[in-house]
């Protein structure tokens, strides 16, 4: 569905916190039932790359879900429609609303409920840039001459029940003889020559046809001048387009994709296709974009070290997404969620623990940043705004991670397994898969799913305990490691208890929660529920109890200061990427009275004066940056070139080249740092001209 807007790739993303791109809200269609199901579409398109132009006849087959005196359809601003015809080709009058970006078709007599009928699109347009599109500022259309692209949520066609309504399609799309058009479904194509067109001056075309039996959610269209690289390893079909500028690093992106790719078939079993297309998408749109077959990244997240997290999220939604779909908006997480977790289990798989305990935390920042509004209610937010994407896509992932633990590794694995199976090609409702999960715990889980979806908020754990030495003479500790792993086990008892409480202020809480226990032996770790305000606790250990830690290994969603203050960072970068540098100044202060030593805190106020050309705040925050606590690492190298910039621009060369240097001497390549370091040593940073 290619909606996934969290994951701004913007230079400067946080490698702690994935910022968000961040779009303004339009108005939301989430409370509205659907009136109408489209079945299938048959749409003939051509595109002017050159002119940034597209013409385009679209046959829209559709069922009333109820009686219907008119047909709304959402359609792209920027597509004017010439032609309405009815299915006995008589033509309908047609009203643009400019507001919603829909096309209002009065039928004449009617549509009593049940009955289908077929309506005949002419439209055409210039897609150039996202002022009109439906969601402002943000390209999910665009023609040009080095690639065109039409995302389904671009609206380029007429759209009912956007992410919602299953439909199955045939799209030929005319393009310039000399370019690839990737789509999902089974392609066909065919040449034009030039004598052919009724203008022989008209250069060549060739039809791409793309046919989709299967319901789903085609019509994303990638064209351009691509590289193309082929794999058919463990029996995918799988095409690479990649343009020639990152052609070398095809090969690693193809080798990771298929160990994605596999490594979710063990997990949930085969998809609807074996067939994958991964797409370089332009850098001013999407961050990445899905559809059946496709997985699409922006040029700027394709570097030489591979984007294995992103490529692994935009995969998984062949299953969740693709195959398994949400029945309502209140149950979007079940794609958006589901991918982003998927993600992190792969992320787990090729780096381990300390891999998933970096996307959990990412995950868990995401989750709290907007935490107002329960997840099963998230349809009262616009799907494209920043609080609807967090909620959907971190604390739908959350929820997975924290139901893996109440079920344990193999109950869950088998719970997802069939959930992906006795769901493929449909939509799915939050009480479907509720109920897959309790027949698999074995018990009813509504105190689970009744938390983390139908309130908000998060624990804050604290804990309170006492240690005892127990008596006797079984108590005496062992001399060394060595000679307690040869004291036989029978003859061995505890030595020390520990007693205690744990406390959080959510009176409704209910969660088990591992302690962890640090000794002068081994590691104590013991499960406990954790029931409302305090829960009482006892452990026993051999060892002198040193250390101890609740809930370690990140199992439970948490609040904690680090999370309220990366929070406060992402919220404030939203701000940012709203042009609310007021708001956002606020965010990124309310960051640093958590942690006035916050190096990522201080770089984005730092960003904000920059922005407004304050450069001596700019530079004393860049500062105040570098002399801080080094987290993440990379602001050093962007705080040193962001100096740099502002010395050029102030006309002190010598100072600036000082700090190019002393990015170079970092040697952090981080978004493509040491090659910016590298430019503006041969030549002065300068700012760029406002446009007119």
């Amino acid at each position: 569905m290619s909606i996934h807007l969290r994951r701004g790739l913007g230079v400067l993303t946080s490698s702690l916190t994935l910022s968000l791109l961040v779009v303004l809200a339009i108005p939301s269609w989430a409370a509205e039932k659907a009136r109408l199901r489209v079945d299938d579409y048959q749409i003939q398109a051509e595109l002017a790359p050159h002119l940034h132009q597209i013409t385009v006849r679209a046959k829209v087959k559709f069922t009333a879900l109820q009686d219907l005196s008119v047909a709304v359809f959402e359609l792209h601003n920027d597509l004017r429609v010439t032609k309405v015809l009815d299915e006995k080709n008589q033509p309908l009058s047609a009203e643009r609303v400019t507001q919603d970006s829909t096309v209002r078709v009065p039928l004449p007599a009617g549509l009593a409920k049940d009955a289908s009928t077929t309506l005949t699109f002419d439209y055409e347009g210039q897609l150039e840039s996202g002022d009109n599109s439906p969601v402002p500022g943000l390209k999910l259309a665009y023609i040009g001459d080095d690639t065109s692209f039409l995302f389904y949520s671009g609206r380029w066609f007429p759209v009912s029940g956007f992410g919602l309504n299953r439909f199955t399609s045939t799209i030929s799309v005319t393009v310039p003889a000399h370019m690839l058009v990737i789509g999902s479904g089974t392609v066909s194509t065919a040449d034009i020559p030039a004598s052919k067109k009724p203008n022989a001056s008209v250069l060549p075309t060739k039809t791409f046809t793309f046919v989709s039996t299967k319901p789903s959610f085609p019509g994303t269209i990638v064209a351009g001048v691509f590289q193309e690289y082929k794999s058919d390893e463990a029996g995918l079909d799988l095409h690479v387009f990649f343009k020639p500028t990152h052609q070398s690093l095809a090969p690693a992106y193809t080798t990771t994709a298929v160990q994605e790719f596999t490594y979710y078939i063990t997990l949930y079993g085969l998809p609807p296709s074996q067939k994958l297309n991964v797409v370089e998408l332009p850098g001013d749109t999407l961050p990445y974009a899905w559809a059946p077959e496709i997985a699409g990244l922006a040029g700027p997240s394709i570097t030489e070290k591979t984007n294995y997290r992103l490529l692994a999220d935009a995969i998984a939604h062949q299953w969740w997404g693709t195959s398994v779909s949400p029945a309502t908006k209140d149950d979007w997480w079940l794609s958006d969620g589901f991918s982003r977790y998927s993600e992190a289990m792969y992320v787990e798989n090729a780096a381990g623990a300390a891999g998933l305990e970096e996307a959990v935390k990412d995950m868990s920042v995401g989750a709290l940043a907007y935490d107002t509004v329960p997840l099963s209610s998230a349809s009262k937010l616009d799907i494209f705004s920043t609080e609807f994407q967090s909620l959907a896509t971190d604390k739908g992932a959350m929820i997975l991670h924290m139901l893996r633990w109440v079920l344990g590794e193999d109950k869950y694995n088998k719970a997802m397994r069939e959930f992906a199976t006795q769901f493929a090609g449909k939509s799915a409702s939050m009480d479907d898969f509720r109920a897959i999960a309790e027949k698999n715990y074995g018990d009813q889980l509504t105190w689970f799913f009744s938390q983390w979806l139908d309130s908000t908020g998060a624990p804050e754990f604290k804990v309170k305990y006492t240690t005892y030495r127990l008596g006797g003479s079984s108590a005496k500790e062992p001399a060394s490691k060595e000679a307690a792993s040869k004291e036989p086990k029978e003859d061995r008892s505890p030595g020390f208890r520990v007693t205690g409480e744990i406390s959080q202020d959510l009176d409704l809480f209910r969660m088990p929660v591992n302690i962890r226990i640090d000794t002068d032996g081994k590691t104590e770790n013991k499960r406990i529920e954790v029931v409302g305000t305090t829960s009482p606790f006892s452990i026993e250990t051999f060892g002198r109890p040193r250390r101890i830690a609740v809930d370690p290994d990140h199992h439970v969603l948490t609040n904690s200061s680090d999370v309220k203050l990366r929070a406060a960072i992402l919220r404030g970068q939203a701000l940012q990427q709203q042009a609310d540098l007021s708001g956002a100044l606020t965010e990124f202060n309310k960051a640093l009275d958590l942690n006035k030593n916050s190096s990522l805190a201080h770089y984005r106020v730092a960003e904000v004066f920059f922005l407004q050309r304050n450069y001596q705040s700019s530079a004393n925050a860049y500062r105040e940056s570098i002399n801080g606590d080094g987290e993440p690492r990379w602001t050093e190298v962007w705080a040193r070139l962001q100096l740099g910039k502002i010395f050029d621009i102030t006309g002190q060369r010598e100072r600036a080249v000082n700090e190019y240097r002393q990015a170079l001497q970092t040697n952090d390549n981080t978004f493509g740092a040491l090659e910016e370091a590298r430019k503006y040593l041969q030549k002065a940073y300068e700012r760029p001209k406002e446009k007119q």
